[in-house]
């Protein structure tokens, strides 16, 4: 989604191509427009998760963005990989876009593919990882394990976690399943420093939580709720005491040991280039929003405005 510029390169072609779907959308409601070329397109979907499939949205998007009407076929994973023409193209994330050339997209899509965000073949225009949800296509399935990727000082995170808590509470999380917090945190090896978008005290405090995690499993959710009422305050150490944790045994662990579980996080997001807080990913291998996931069977609970009045909860990320 965020990969892929337009032709100005402060704007992010993907936003443009959802921004332009809307106002497909909302044209509808004015005079009947003259008609548009066609705008071709082949979308190869996963044929188990359904967030691997077409997205409604960047389909539209698309066709807005090169000004045309679209025109689409889908086919299943398992079908493209038969056929020589697209067996070559890179199916690790899916749903793949491919756009038939025309060329009347050649400039829109020059500077793109210039910069090496947009891939071509002989045939067509590749969009990869573009959608918001998708399904890892090579990555093996850990069942039952939803991951909750946060910023441990991120408000939208630190919501998310909430709303875990309280299923916990009310005896909501779905039986056989297993939620695990991940951590979103980049780790430079050349300078071996740690970068987090809310400064050093968020990376030093997803040290503390997945110390608190290995060690102190019981009491991992305690200290989260009494941490996360004021998530942002230097008196983390308070919180581990007030959730029975000693707080002694975990920073004696913080620079050998609690370094590496962080190495090990920025790799895993990393892997997955997961860099939105929260992020959800379904038994490894399906990537969700709020959204999504809340429509999983037993994760309703995860629909932030559920059960609310009046005005909306924030479903934004970091």
């Amino acid at each position: 989604m965020k990969k892929l510029l337009i032709l100005l390169s402060v704007c992010v072609l993907a936003t443009a191509l959802y921004a332009a779907g809307t106002t497909a959308k909302k044209a509808k409601t004015a005079a009947t427009p003259a008609k548009k070329s066609p705008v071709e397109m082949l979308i190869i979907e996963s044929s188990e998760y359904p967030a691997g499939r077409q997205d409604a949205a960047l389909t539209a998007g698309i066709a807005g963005f090169l000004d045309g009407e679209a025109k689409v076929k889908t086919m299943a994973y398992e079908e493209a990989i038969k056929d020589p023409k697209l067996a070559n193209i890179d199916y690790s994330f899916l749903p793949v876009y491919l756009v038939k050339k025309d060329p009347k997209w050649e400039e829109k899509f020059a500077q793109p593919l210039q910069a090496g965000y947009l891939q071509q073949n002989d045939e067509y225009y590749i969009f990869l990882h573009q959608t918001r949800t998708g399904v890892y296509q090579h990555k093996t399935a850990n069942p039952g394990v939803l991951e909750i990727f946060v910023m441990s000082q991120c408000p939208y995170g630190v919501m998310a976690e909430g709303l875990v808590m309280d299923a916990q509470k009310a005896g909501k999380i779905p039986e056989g399943a297993t939620i695990r917090l991940r951590y979103i945190v980049s780790y430079d090896k050349t300078n071996d420093t740690f970068n987090s978008l809310h400064g050093s005290g968020e990376w030093e405090e997803d040290v503390r939580q997945l110390l608190i995690a290995k060690y102190y499993p019981e009491k991992f959710w305690k200290y989260l709720e009494i941490r996360n009422k004021d998530y942002r305050s230097s008196r983390w150490d308070k919180a581990m005491t007030e959730a029975g944790i000693n707080v002694n045994k975990i920073m004696k662990k913080f620079d050998k040991e609690g370094i590496e579980l962080l190495k090990a996080e920025a790799a895993y997001t990393e892997e997955y280039g997961i860099n939105a807080s929260p992020s959800f990913l379904w038994e490894g291998k399906e990537a969700l929003d709020f959204g999504s996931v809340s429509q999983k069977p037993g994760f309703g609970f995860l629909n932030p405005n559920q059960g609310r009045q009046g005005a909306a909860a924030p479903t934004g990320s970091c």
